[in-house]
């Protein structure tokens, strides 16, 4: 018996060896390849906190050889960087927020409901997709002009306040649900708006969160939007405000561009964290409430 075990193990050593050889070589993939995405965020990170000799240096270096929060003090020194901050959070925030409630009505009337000229509706939705944004910033442009929004909060947040993007998305999630819980709904007598509140958007939670995510990150990090409909320094956002640090003869100030750009990605990363695990729970108990 001894020795037909030893057998049978030398049999499945090969296997065995070939399986941890695998392994490891998935183990060293997976390091490079993350260690490629992470490498822009490390030289960010490093560089804001570089003294300008060695940001300038020639051969360039990694780790910052002496450590400063000179680039953090000349950000918010230079630029009124913390209003700059509330602008964005009040501009993605706001077009989050409106995003969500008018895509989820426009969503559940296309999904839920049948009405005549549903489908051609549908379809100028989809087909609006296809306008590039640049063709309709100048018209948009010359309407908020008119109303007088230019520099305000109601200029950067009105205009998107919808997305075709964000219909779809959302109408795809609506047609998922089964419609036995509509149904339930009804014959108690609940109305079409309370079906809406009530029972589609509680199972609607991983999709409002993931276009969510999606609708303040893109606004978040935009750069096109703020510098077309604010020219007052102190209504811009982030993005739109650093483009202010390039100096004469097209000198920037990397440091401080870097200090600037870490302190960008600090509430979106706080945001997905927060989210998450809301996020995680709300997939889990889709359909269940």
């Amino acid at each position: 018996m001894t020795a037909i075990a030893s057998s049978a193990a030398l049999r499945r050593s090969p296997h065995a060896t070939r399986r941890r050889i695998a392994s490891v070589a998935l183990l060293i993939v997976a390091a490079v390849a993350t260690l490629a995405v992470m490498l822009p965020i490390l030289i960010i990170v490093f560089t804001a906190f570089k003294p300008v000799s060695e940001v300038n240096a020639y051969p360039p270096t990694l780790f910052p050889g002496a450590w400063t929060l000179d680039n953090f003090t000349r950000i918010f020194t230079e630029l009124p960087f913390a209003r700059l901050i509330l602008n964005s959070f009040v501009f993605a925030g706001g077009v989050t927020v409106f995003a969500l409630v008018f895509d989820s009505l426009a969503a559940y009337a296309l999904a839920r409901l049948d009405f005549r000229g549903s489908r051609v509706l549908l379809i100028a939705i989809i087909a609006s997709l296809m306008i590039p944004f640049q063709a309709t910033l100048i018209p948009i442009y010359q309407l908020v002009s008119d109303l007088g929004w230019v520099n305000s909060y109601a200029g950067l947040i009105a205009p998107r306040a919808a997305d075709a993007f964000g219909i779809f998305f959302l109408r795809q999630f609506f047609l998922s649900l089964p419609r036995d819980l509509d149904n339930a709904a009804r014959i108690d007598g609940a109305s079409e708006f309370r079906i809406f509140r009530s029972v589609v958007l509680p199972n609607a939670v991983p999709a409002l969160l993931t276009l969510g995510i999606y609708v303040f990150v893109n606004n978040w990090n935009d750069l096109l939007w703020p510098l077309v409909f604010t020219t007052d320094a102190e209504m811009g956002t982030v993005t739109s405000g650093l483009t202010l640090l390039t100096g004469p003869g097209g000198i920037i100030p990397q440091g401080v561009m870097m200090a600037g750009s870490l302190i960008a990605v600090l509430p979106l990363a706080i945001v997905f964290l927060l989210i998450q695990r809301r996020f995680v729970e709300s997939i889990a108990s889709t359909g269940l409430k």
